[in-house]
Parts: C-alpha cells; sequence; structure tokens
C-alpha cells in the first residue's frame, strides 16, 4: 500500500517481502561497480588496508596536533590498531569511571516540549542532536540541537488509523535507533509499526509492518544499515533498512521482550520480560544464548562493549554480564533503595541502563529520585556506586553521549511501558547533565 493524502508517498513494507525486493537494482549497482573498478580479491584487500591505514595516520596526526604532542605516526597507527583490536575482542575498557566527578546540578539543562511522558531517545554519533519520542499523540519526534537546546523539529503525532497518510506515529513511540553513520532513525511504536526517517530533514522513507504487538526495542549494527527490532510478540526481527527489505525472523523468549541492543558483530541482545531471561542472538546461525540471573520482569538491557553486557529489572537489582557465562559477573540489589508501597518495602525499579561504550562507567534510571552513575570493577567483576544526580520522576531513557563529556536522561510522570505510578511533581523533558572529569594522565 502507498500513501495518500498531502503526504508524499512512503513505502510500507510487509514482513512477508521477498528478498529479491531490489536484487535488480544491486545487480546493475554490482556490475556498475565491476566496470570502474577491475581488480582481484587480494588486490582489493590490500587496497582497502591502504586506506584503513591513512585514514587512521591522518586522524591521529590531527589529534597529536590538536593536543601539541611530538609523538611519531607509527606510535599513533600502532596504538589505534591495538585498540581496535581490542575493542573487536571486547577487551577493550578504558578507565574513566575514578576520574567522573559529581555533576554541578545548576549546569543541567532541561528541554521541555513534549506534552507526556518521554519514552526513549538518542544521541547522534557526532553528539550534536538529540532525538526524543513520547506518548504524545501530539508531538511524537524532536530533534533538538545539543549546544543551544533548541527544538530543531517536531513531527506531530495522528489518530490510530491514519499511519498511511499522516506523517508521524499515531500512538505511543516505545523506542528509537540511530545508525552508526547518522543516516538513519528508526521508531518502534505500540502500534506494531516501525518507521524509518532521514535524519537531516526528519522525512519519514519507510513503514516497516510485521510484528504483531507493540515494538518495543531497536538497534542498528554498527557500521551497517542492518536494523534489529524486538516486540511484544515476543520476537525478533532482522531488516536491511538502506534496501527498504525484511531479512529474516527469530524466536525464543517466553514474554515480552522489553529491550535490545547491539554492536557491530551479527548478533543482537534482547531482555525478556518476566521470562527472566536475557538471550544472545547469533544471527547468521539462528541460535541463541540464554542467561538468568534477575528474579523480576528485566526491562532495560545494553551493551558495554562486544564481550559485555548490563541489565536492569523491576526488582531492583542491576547486573553485570560476560557472554561466556550463564550468570551475572556481578549484581547489584535494590540497585536504588527501597520505597514504601502501601506498607510493604518494594524496591525501586530499574527502569533504564547506559554504558558509555569500551569503558568501566555505566549509569542507571530509576524513579527513586536520581540517575546513578556506577564503575565497573576490573574485568566487569564488580559495581561500585560513585554518585546520584538528582532527577524527579521516570527516567525512562538514558544516554552516554559518545565522546563521554554528557549524559542524557529522559523523564516522564509515568513509566514508559505502563501506569502503574505516577509522579505528579515531575516534568516530562529531556535533561542533559555535563559529566566533568579530573585532569590526569590517562590510563592505557
Amino acid at each position: 500500500p502507498s500513501a495518500t493524502g498531502s503526504c508524499p508517498p512512503v513505502p510500507v513494507l510487509s514482513h512477508a517481502c521477498p528478498r529479491s525486493l531490489s536484487l535488480g537494482r544491486r545487480r546493475r549497482e554490482a556490475a556498475a561497480a565491476e566496470e570502474e573498478v577491475e581488480e582481484t580479491p587480494q588486490e582489493k584487500k590490500l587496497r582497502l588496508a591502504k586506506q584503513y591505514l591513512e585514514e587512521l595516520r591522518q586522524l591521529e596526526e590531527e589529534r597529536a596536533e590538536e593536543e601539541e604532542e611530538e609523538i611519531q605516526p607509527a606510535d599513533l597507527i600502532g596504538d589505534r590498531l591495538k585498540e581496535d583490536v581490542l575493542e573487536q575482542k571486547g577487551r577493550l575498557q578504558r578507565l574513566v569511571a575514578k576520574d567522573v566527578q559529581p555533576p554541578d546540578l545548576a549546569s543541567i539543562r532541561v528541554l521541555r516540549g513534549h506534552q507526556l511522558p518521554v519514552t526513549c531517545l538518542v544521541i547522534s554519533p557526532d553528539d550534536r542532536f538529540i532525538f526524543s519520542a513520547s506518548k504524545d499523540g501530539s508531538l511524537i519526534k524532536c530533534k533538538w540541537e545539543v549546544a543551544s537546546g533548541k527544538r530543531l523539529c517536531v513531527v506531530p503525532g495522528g489518530r490510530k488509523g491514519t499511519e498511511e497518510r499522516h506523517m508521524g506515529h499515531a500512538s505511543q513511540v516505545l523506542c528509537m535507533a540511530i545508525s552508526s553513520d547518522g543516516k538513519y532513525l528508526a521508531t518502534g511504536d505500540r502500534n506494531k509499526l516501525i518507521m524509518i526517517w532521514d535524519t537531516a530533514t526528519c522525512k519519514r522513507l519507510h513503514i516497516f509492518t510485521g510484528h504483531r504487538d507493540a515494538v518495543s526495542g531497536l538497534s542498528f549494527r554498527k557500521g551497517t544499515h542492518q536494523l534489529y527490532s524486538a516486540s511484544h510478540d515476543r520476537c525478533v526481527k532482522v531488516w536491511n533498512v538502506a534496501e527498504n527489505a525484511y531479512m529474516e525472523t527469530l524466536f525464543g523468549h517466553q514474554d515480552v521482550i522489553t529491550g535490545l541492543d547491539s554492536l557491530s558483530r551479527e548478533c543482537c541482545v534482547t531482555a525478556g520480560g518476566r521470562d527472566g531471561t536475557v538471550r544472545l542472538w547469533k544471527i547468521p546461525e539462528e541460535t541463541q544464548l540464554v542467561f538468568s540471573g534477575h528474579q523480576g520482569s528485566i526491562d532495560c538491557i545494553q551493551l558495554i562493549n562486544e564481550e559485555h553486557m548490563v541489565s536492569g529489572a523491576d526488582d531492583g537489582s542491576l547486573a553485570l554480564w560476560g557472554l561466556t557465562k550463564k550468570k551475572p559477573l556481578a549484581l547489584a540489589r535494590q540497585a536504588h533503595g527501597v520505597q514504601d508501597a502501601q506498607g510493604l518495602e518494594q524496591p525501586y525499579w530499574i527502569s533504564a541502563v547506559a554504558a558509555l561504550r569500551n569503558s568501566d562507567l555505566l549509569a542507571t534510571g530509576s524513579h527513586s529520585g536520581s540517575v546513578k552513575l556506577w564503575k565497573c570493577g576490573e574485568g566487569f567483576r564488580k559495581l561500585e556506586h560513585l554518585w546520584d544526580i538528582p532527577l524527579v520522576g521516570f527516567v525512562n531513557s538514558v544516554k552516554f553521549s559518545a565522546s563521554g563529556d554528557f549524559l542524557v536522561a529522559g523523564i516522564g510522570q509515568e513509566h514508559r511501558l505502563g501506569r502503574w505510578w505516577r509522579v505528579k511533581e515531575a516534568k516530562n523533558s529531556i535533561c542533559i547533565i555535563p559529566l566533568k572529569q579530573r585532569v590526569t594522565a590517562s590510563d592505557p
């Protein structure tokens, strides 16, 4: 089906769409590429290796000039190559947590614009923009400029059933993801739809259909336009956004999937709600590894690096995992403390987790009145609480900038997945929290 009305036609993709959707175009592109460059596989590998090394040399020379350091280019390239290898193996852990200072509360910026609770947000790879979404039917997607806090783009929502002729979502947006090149934004809603957007223009490009319940998790594979989606229908789907193509569906969870994340490997991790499991999905093999350790519903998850991840649950626990162990490497129970609910002491739910990639710094959100910063011990076998950042309301999403210079929290009066409690004094908003560090010699 195609869009009608005042908006331009938008392709709507069903999960039953054949993989050969754009086969002719791909063959033409491949033929054109072969005509342009006639080279053997060995010559291609050599060319790409030289190109990679030249890019590394230029990048590190620019960095050295900025820092006014006299370092040999060979040393810079060697260090960078070692770092890349460690990152691919999941062994890179930059030790930054010990230098993080308590933020100045006066420096926290609050951006207002959503009328109902903020449910999800992402930061562009260059740290210049924030995209956020809400339960609000009339103000669904905002694009904010980090430097000024200015609202650059708003896509209003519509009434249920108007998705085909209306530009925005017509139900609550629960999740979003941005591609590592910053080109595409994906958003998923309670009405089973995934929408793909051009980040520069905020124009909708595609609608993906196929999930049979709310879309609750989205993640682009790093370095590609491959998109993973998770849903309350208990399955994971794989899409090729650039080619507007559905690829495959994976099953395994016994309850609704509440969160999903991925990095550069062809796999993703999911949180399985009340089935009590975290799962690692190996896409090419169509297999999965099952991890268990939480006692309650697992509501949020994020990869720290290629071999470690962090998850949070409504039993108040925060867990660190290694992908080679079925049980948590470290577990912090009642991480945000306890509340008095109708005469009973109940732990504050962990509603959001974030990791500064390839480092030892974590952040967690709840409705306990603060965002907490954590340090991962050596080997990810210990969790150490660092600082509390006071924020009133449900912290439904939290993200570190790529540089680690700031943290962004999406705040709402209600939890992103339901309406169990309401914090009336909370403001539905985006909070940008600067992160200061001690000036010390950097750790290897």
